[in-house]
């Protein structure tokens, strides 16, 4: 069974039990792992997968023959989809499931398949049904572009199932030899996309898996991050610019204006380009009563790897050319890891806040999780329920030890947030002072975390 993706088998099942043939939609980004969870799912069912590349009409055509003659069914060297669906439709008896994976480059350039295709599940000649799967790798596609692309065909569309990133309980068991530490760096490098994972050895270090997978040119993870840039961007340039400007910490559109000198306007289109793929995102800081204290217009890189692409390579290529993949470690990505990894360690909170909510664990019965950026400082996780509680959250993982001092500046925030205190977690990577340590054992309200028990 593949990790963390139970909830996704069952609607699959679903979908799949359902009386008559279905056409379900399947999407998310690139190495999240579609393609094992198709596989899984497909594994006790008649089925037939099939990838598709950009090309032009005729071309699919020809693929979609090769393709079928590689396995044993004959068809046309140029054969139309009715005829490639026909030949799929033979020798089975039971539900028969059909994958079309990275279907928009077939709906960009071939206006008439999808009729083609519900013709052909709606008037099957031999009665029988079927569940095909559109999967697809571009979510600005299907969350943008499809349904002008197909039309009415797409009121014949039974569902979607958009497959998000795992997460770091699914990572630790993922790499069940890696300490929670060593998880966490993996985390903060390649987020919660399995794809990357597979990329990893465990039976290496972290530092050997950045050496060999990452920095070494031949490495199945060296262009990766520049790839999930390019691949459906143009004037890649400029989106670069933008990416290494917010890998530096040019979160707001005056930092990014001065540093790139384009147009407000023009980095405003771009930086929306970059979220419809969901490279960057727009951090949004809890509205509370202390509005005047909060930041607005902060904008981040929210694709882990895209970020340690930028942050590493990007701005370090003369060096990356030029030293050993060994040297470029010590002297490019080792001195600021640990504050790289700083960046995501609230993502890994967070998910503990949640799972001590859901068992009823926190203060408070939480509804919603957010952050406060303020002006003064950052308030990683708030925690906060209808009738206006909170549990707050504050993470480091880049200091030797938090202090009592640290502490008073999140309560310093959280006065000028005006946010209720009703319960503080503080996380840690290491360990905390005596001083609030002592702190920790006397007040009700105060929880210390340590990365290795969450």
């Amino acid at each position: 069974m593949i990790i963390g993706r139970n909830s996704e088998i069952k609607q699959l099942n679903t979908y799949y039990d359902r009386p008559k043939s279905q056409i379900l939609v399947l999407y998310g980004k690139r190495y999240v792992g579609k393609t094992t969870l198709l596989k899984e799912f497909m594994e006790d069912k008649p089925g037939f997968y099939y990838c598709a590349a950009p090309a032009s009409e005729k071309e699919h055509k020809y693929r979609f023959g090769y393709w079928l003659a590689s396995l044993g069914i004959k068809t046309m060297k140029y054969p139309e989809f009715s005829e490639v669906f026909s030949a799929l439709g033979r020798d089975h008896t039971q539900k028969k499931v059909i994958v079309i994976d990275e279907f928009q480059h077939i709906i960009k350039s071939c206006p008439g398949f999808m009729e083609e295709l519900i013709s052909f599940i709606h008037n099957s000649w031999n009665n029988k049904e079927y569940l095909v799967v559109l999967s697809s790798s571009s979510v600005e596609f299907v969350e943008n572009t499809m349904v002008s692309k197909i039309g009415e065909t797409a009121f014949e569309l039974s569902g979607f199932i958009k497959l998000k990133e795992l997460t770091f309980y699914d990572l630790k068991e993922y790499f069940p030899l890696y300490s929670n530490e060593e998880c966490a760096y993996v985390w903060a490098i390649l987020g919660g996309m399995p794809g990357l994972w597979a990329c990893f050895e465990q039976k290496l270090s972290v530092k050997e898996n950045i050496i060999r997978k990452i920095i070494r040119n031949n490495g199945p993870l060296h262009n990766t991050g520049f790839d999930l840039v390019s691949e459906e961007l143009r004037e890649t340039g400029i989106y670069s610019t933008i990416l290494s400007a917010l890998s530096e910490g040019k979160f707001k559109l005056n930092d990014l204006y001065d540093h790139t000198d384009f147009s407000r306007a023009k980095i405003s289109v771009y930086l929306k380009n970059l979220m419809s793929l969901e490279l960057v995102k727009k951090v949004f800081s809890v509205d509370t009563e202390g509005r005047d204290f909060a930041q607005k217009g902060i904008y981040a890189i929210s694709d882990h790897y895209v970020d340690f692409t930028y942050s590493f390579l990007y701005k370090n290529l003369s060096l990356l050319d030029y030293l050993s993949p060994e040297e470029f470690y010590k002297t490019v990505v080792a001195p600021t890891l640990k504050n790289h990894v700083q960046r995501y360690f609230p993502e890994i909170c967070l998910e503990y806040m949640v799972k001590e909510n859901e068992k009823g664990r926190l203060a408070i019965k939480a509804d919603s999780f957010g952050t406060w950026v303020g002006k003064p400082g950052t308030i990683d996780i708030v925690a906060y329920n209808e009738e206006g509680m909170a549990s707050l959250g504050i993470c480091n993982f880049d200091k030797p030890m938090f202090t009592y001092e640290d502490y008073e500046w999140l309560m310093f925030c959280a006065d000028k947030a005006q946010l209720p205190t009703d319960e503080v977690f503080v996380f840690a990577a290491s360990r905390f002072d005596e001083k609030l340590t002592l702190e920790g054992k006397v007040s009700k309200s105060l929880k210390l975390v340590l990365l290795d028990r969450m």
